[in-house]
């Protein structure tokens, strides 16, 4: 179950925020989430992403739902950053923090967990493009959340089979 609580930031430190996060090449949640997480162990990170990937999963259905595409799209791209990130931190101790280093790592997932973490990966960009663009429709996002869905749950499957 999903917790949430509002925070009151002044525009200038929002703004702040939605700029680094930008510059990152992550949603303000992901962003958010690496500050929040940057001090704990990798394998407490790595826990601690795969569960904030699952949430935003349902929160992505339950925008699919209600019919707003958009935001559905971007926190299916948010699961998908998140998983990879899991794994970086389960693997390897690495801290992932922009979209570059992302793209890079997403070769080790596909290597380990198969080729289709490659059609998975461009799925999600595709919807971070979308959250952007507003191009896409319900049953793209649809048949993302399917694809993104697997990636999480692979991820998800490895990394509590195989503590370190």
């Amino acid at each position: 179950m999903s917790t949430s609580i509002n925070i009151r930031l002044t525009r200038s430190a929002a703004e702040t925020l939605r700029r680094e996060a930008e510059k990152a090449g992550l949603g303000l949640e992901e962003y958010v989430l690496d500050l929040v997480l940057q001090g704990l162990d990798p394998e407490e990170r790595s826990k601690e992403y795969i569960e904030a990937a699952e949430e935003l999963l349902e929160e992505a259905r339950g925008e699919l739902e209600k019919g707003n595409v958009r935001q559905a799209a971007e926190k299916l791209w948010g699961a998908a950053a998140l998983a990879v990130k899991a794994y970086a931190a389960w693997r390897e101790g690495r801290r992932l923090s922009s979209h570059r280093e992302l793209w890079e790592y997403r070769r080790v997932l596909e290597k380990e967990l198969g080729e289709w973490v490659y059609g998975a990966w461009m799925i999600a960009n595709g919807m971070h493009t979308c959250f952007y663009e507003s191009w896409c429709s319900k049953e793209d996002v649809e048949k993302a959340f399917m694809e993104i869905k697997k990636l999480v749950a692979e991820v998800s499957k490895k990394i509590s089979q195989e503590r370190r």
